[in-house]
């Protein structure tokens, strides 16, 4: 029998929807700053030591839905996997992650996590799993066990809640498993009806940071242990901290400078770290967009699903690889012929079709080389039915220099772009039909030049040299260097420090769980220095900031309003 929360113990159920709406829509005073993001120096010559009062805001924000299923796999296993389709996070300052922090929880989307949590918990003491995932068994399964019912909840609580219990808490989770047990003569359902409360609780859904008096740092707060291991966790893992990190903040050991290297180069080594980056790099370039990207079948029938969800792999593939697994040089990312090929990308890239997913080396030869050449970049910043060097050019922009381009002025004429009849043969010459009017100039010639060295792959990614008949012109120019196609835009964009410091605005904002702060300026000199000393190396760069002070250590607010990069045609 398939019994839900709602219809076996209303009371617990209430008390957790008014809990989770009065943190989430009451809203939070101290994180309620939404910034768009600090002007990033592109200069990295600063002192190789942290600036003194540097520190970040203590945050509350809701798991992501990613984030909430590894945790669900790390404590019941992959095979405990509900698919909740949780609301979609807004974006801010380039990333969803920081979007949760705002987030509020309406009724219906309440309803979504009940779901999650009542397949959660019915896996759980399903009879094919309970052997294993129950680590107790209880005297009589048509009765309440007290001890048994402990036993589990405390164990699977200090996971799920990120800490260990409190007494009150456990005994009321254990009261409503012994009193369902008893009035239903089950102990597996009792045990359901608390897992798939605690699932639902605000203290399961949301992180909210708590602070404590940093004793080497008189006057000032610092992250709680549970708290810091929260925040690594979910900046390395993109999961909640596992049973070692815990253990290490339940001895204190991760508030030590020597215990917190090493629970941070434990994090780092392990494999868990792939899927830490992977969601990083998902989530700064935009890859939810994916979910609802299409092509016209008619213009680009090779466009296929499957190649849409192979992309977006491919590309995600060739960073891991890169990154973790090589230690590569970010900026290598956008010169490198080393990447990945599936059946679907084949057909699309013109190469023979290899049994599944192979390690592929474009040919010095090749037209392609760096992320900007594969499809992912291309299909998405491309229209349904054209290429845009417009698009194009505003995704490396903002996705890759943290540049904001200005929204295009409202009642623009579009027409001579989008009339299939119009007389103009490339897009080069359609854009260029926006440079003469003033009130478009502006933007167009922030975009466009670099846009255009991608007009040699259609809005679907696939080589052409020619449109309409007419010879591709693929140069450009990026802060006063001249480049033609995107291997040679690689290049200048591989030796612009832009890119770097936009990477680094992006991971601490990320780690932190907000965006940055004019205040944060120094900080992030710092961490481009020691960036740029590690070589670029991106699991060095995360090193540096899960132990910075900065990461750590709590400020109250001073910005009453952000301080944004606007591009420029002169950058």
């Amino acid at each position: 029998m398939r019994l839900r929360l709602s219809e076996r113990c209303p009371r617990l159920l209430a008390s957790a929807a008014a809990l989770l709406a009065t943190i989430a829509l009451g809203s939070y005073s101290e994180t309620s700053i939404a910034s768009q993001g600090a002007a990033t120096s592109h200069q990295t010559q600063a002192p190789l030591q942290e600036p003194q009062d540097t520190g970040s805001l203590n945050r509350l924000r809701l798991l992501s839905e990613e984030q909430y299923l590894n945790t669900v796999r790390y404590v019941f296993g992959p095979d405990v996997a509900p698919e909740p389709h949780f609301p979609p996070a807004q974006r801010r300052d380039g990333l969803l992650a920081l979007g949760s922090s705002i987030t509020g929880v309406t009724t219906a989307q309440l309803e979504l996590y009940q779901k999650a949590a009542v397949t959660i918990a019915n896996t759980v003491v399903d009879p094919k799993y309970r052997a294993f995932l129950i680590t107790c068994k209880p005297r009589n399964e048509k009765k309440a066990d007290k001890a048994c019912a402990s036993q589990f909840l405390k164990e699977k609580g200090r996971l799920l809640n990120r800490r260990p219990l409190t007494r009150n808490e456990l005994d009321a989770f254990v009261a409503e498993a012994n009193k369902t047990a008893d009035q239903l003569k089950d102990f597996y359902v009792g045990i359901g009806v608390a897992l798939e409360a605690m699932l639902v609780s605000p203290n399961v859904l949301f992180v909210a940071e708590a602070t404590e008096p940093d004793p080497a740092r008189p006057g000032r707060q610092r992250l709680d242990a549970f708290s810091l291991a929260t925040r690594m966790s979910l900046f390395l893992w993109n999961a909640a901290p596992d049973d070692n990190v815990l253990k290490a903040a339940e001895s204190g050991e991760i508030q030590t400078p020597e215990g917190r290297a090493r629970v941070v180069d434990m994090m780092l080594s392990s494999r868990r770290l792939d899927a830490g980056v992977r969601a990083f790099f998902d989530d700064m370039f935009g890859f939810d967009d994916f979910n609802s990207l299409s092509k016209d079948p008619a213009t680009y029938p090779q466009f296929t699903g499957q190649v849409a969800q192979d992309a977006r792999e491919q590309t995600l593939r060739t960073i891991v690889d890169h990154l973790v697994n090589k230690r590569g040089d970010y900026r290598d990312l956008f010169t490198t012929r080393e990447t990945f090929i599936s059946p679907a990308l084949a057909v699309l890239y013109g190469e023979p079709a290899p049994a599944g997913w192979t390690p592929y080396t474009d040919p010095p030869d090749s037209p392609r080389a760096g992320l900007l050449s594969q499809v992912s970049f291309l299909a998405l910043h491309s229209h349904p039915t054209r290429s845009s060097p417009t698009l194009r050019g505003k995704a490396l922009r903002e996705t890759l220099l943290c540049q904001r381009v200005p929204p295009p002025p409202p009642n623009v004429d579009f027409s001579a772009v989008d009339n299939p009849d119009s007389p103009f043969a490339t897009q080069r010459e359609r854009v260029a039909f926006h440079l003469k009017n003033p009130v478009c100039a502006g933007c167009h010639k922030i975009t466009d030049p670099m846009g255009l060295a991608l007009e040699n792959f259609d809005s679907s990614g696939r080589f052409r040299e020619e449109e309409r008949g007419s010879k591709i012109d693929a140069s450009g120019t990026l802060d006063g260097k001249s480049f033609s196609g995107v291997v040679s835009l690689g290049k200048v964009l591989h030796d612009n420090p832009g890119l770097t410091s936009c990477l680094v605005q992006r991971i601490y904002s990320y780690g932190a769980g907000g965006a940055v702060r004019p205040e944060d300026k120094k900080t992030l000199e710092y961490f481009n220095a020691r960036f740029a000393e590690a070589g670029y190396r991106v699991p060095d760069l995360l090193r540096t900031i899960a132990l910075s002070n900065a990461f750590s250590e709590i400020v109250a607010p001073k910005s009453p309003a952000p301080a944004v990069t606007t591009a420029s045609a002169t950058n």
